[in-house]
């Protein structure tokens, strides 16, 4: 199957544009699966909680309906970032659109980011694994910061997933030396989708670093965009061969844990 990282810059507070952009990239597709940065209908730098809510969507508002609509018209699958409100809780969450509804979920960040703690509730969705039967996929999410944490990957990995996808908005120069290693130690493609451009309140200034990602669940790089332009990247998949963990004829990663010899909490 095909699938496409698309790197933008959204606007910051500017929902009309940055919705309409990210529906022109999602209609040109011609992929089975397109992901998108996180955040991507809002932008990222938001300064307090009441600007998270004037900004903020439900599941039953018009993107998150809108997207699944082109997503049964496109029989495409989407993951894009967005700022969910559900009741009087803030999530930094993705949305993860499939053609047939029911499949379609939110994954809400588990591990907030810098100052996002002031302006987002922490996730209480947990890492779960969508088994998409009518492509045969096993879809896991997670955003951003998330990476930094083997243990969001791993558990991913163990409930299934053959492909992991990270809407993000990226500021250090680090992540690229841990989210192929994210791949290669849980045998799943990772596809990282990046944004680029800059974002300016008060006195402090964010750098977005672009340079999104398709991992092979060998750790290989398949595609990789640049740093500062708007693209869209892609690279084919087979989500069969992740589900073999053995990587000779002795060795299983999942079957040669010693899980009883790991440090618990």
């Amino acid at each position: 199957m095909k699938i496409q990282v698309a790197q933008f810059c959204p606007r910051l507070l500017d929902k009309t544009y940055n919705i309409e952009k990210i529906n022109n990239i999602i209609s040109d597709s011609d992929a089975d699966i397109i992901v998108l940065p996180e955040l991507a209908t809002t932008g990222y730098f938001f300064t307090s909680r009441e600007e998270v809510e004037k900004y903020a969507e439900t599941t039953e508002e018009g993107t998150y309906t809108k997207w699944q609509q082109i997503a049964k018209e496109k029989d495409i699958i989407i993951v894009a970032g967005f700022a969910e409100k559900a009741g009087d809780k803030l999530f930094n969450s993705a949305a993860v659109i499939f053609p047939d509804e029911e499949y379609s979920s939110v994954y809400r960040k588990t591990h907030l980011f810098y100052k996002e703690r002031f302006c987002f509730d922490k996730g209480d969705t947990g890492f779960e694994v969508i088994d998409y039967e009518p492509k045969d996929l096993r879809l896991g999410t997670m955003i951003c910061y998330d990476w930094r944490f083997p243990e969001a990957a791993r558990t991913l990995a163990l409930k299934g997933a053959d492909l992991i996808v990270s809407p993000s908005n990226l500021v250090t120069d680090v992540w690229h030396i841990s989210t192929p290693s994210r791949a290669l130690e849980n045998k799943v493609y990772f596809a990282v989708a990046n944004r680029v451009g800059t974002e300016k309140r008060e006195d402090e200034e964010l750098y977005f670093n672009g340079k999104s990602a398709i991992y092979s669940y060998n750790g290989q790089l398949m595609s990789k965009a640049e740093e500062t332009t708007e693209e869209v990247i892609f690279a084919e998949i087979n989500p069969l061969s992740t589900r073999n963990k053995s990587f000779n004829e002795y060795n299983d990663i999942f079957k040669d844990r010693e899980s009883e010899l790991y440090w618990q909490d």
